[in-house]
């Protein structure tokens, strides 16, 4: 019998050596590399190409789901699994439209990884039970013919640009980190911006805000 081969995309490392310890007591599953970073795990699912992606969604200089979205685009039969601690709609929407066919809480029971990672190998949809409520009321109170939202309408790029510009990186700072020249940035953000009419960056950091795509750290 063929393994499930895995890839670990998770910025924390003892993350990581956790869910390899639990994923390599069962003869059915090998994981085949690991990944601390987004761009990271874009390379080691492209050069690998595992059967099963372990995404988190907080990785640091890319999201998970900016490098799912990557992964399903150089290699879509990679099937790609969300494994994370946010339990908000706005995440595990987002990431199913990224291309994610599964969504895991971390604090789920080991037993319910190891069954949505059979699950999403097999092609078949998983999701939380504690999301699974929402996912169904949302899609049951949409329009039938619900147009799309400015947000959706985004390019890859732009939403790479909308996150880092939220965060407070500078043209130079993203041009480094997306691997692009700081003229291409400010195109990427020119027509964002204009995409989500906004026009300045306190109503740019509101959206992202909205979106879910930054958080404001509490008290």
């Amino acid at each position: 019998m063929d393994k499930i081969r895995v890839l670990i995309a998770d910025d924390h490392s003892l993350v990581r050596a956790g869910i390899r310890s639990l994923l390599e007591g069962h003869d059915d599953i090998e994981v085949v590399g690991e990944a601390g970073s987004g761009w990271e795990a874009i390379e080691q699912a492209t050069r690998l190409e595992p059967n099963v992606v372990l995404m988190d969604i907080a990785m640091g200089d890319l999201s998970g789901l900016e490098a799912t979205q990557e992964i399903k685009e150089r290699t879509p039969h990679v099937n790609v699994l969300a494994l994370t601690m946010h339990d908000r709609e706005e995440y595990f929407f987002a990431m199913l439209k990224a291309g994610a066919l599964g969504y895991v809480l971390k604090e789920s029971e080991p037993q319910q990884l190891l069954v949505a990672i059979r699950a999403v190998h097999r092609g078949e949809a998983f999701l939380s039970p504690s999301v699974t409520k929402a996912v169904l009321e949302d899609y049951l109170t949409q329009p039938p013919n619900q147009t799309q939202s400015r947000y959706d309408s985004l390019t890859l790029r732009e939403k790479q640009v909308l996150r880092l510009a939220a965060e407070g990186k500078t043209s130079r700072e993203m041009a480094e980190l997306l691997h692009l020249s700081a003229k291409t940035v400010e195109k990427h953000r020119a027509s964002m911006m204009r995409k989500l009419e906004l026009q300045s960056l306190p109503e740019l950091i509101k959206f992202a805000i909205r979106k879910g795509l930054i958080e404001i750290d509490g008290d």
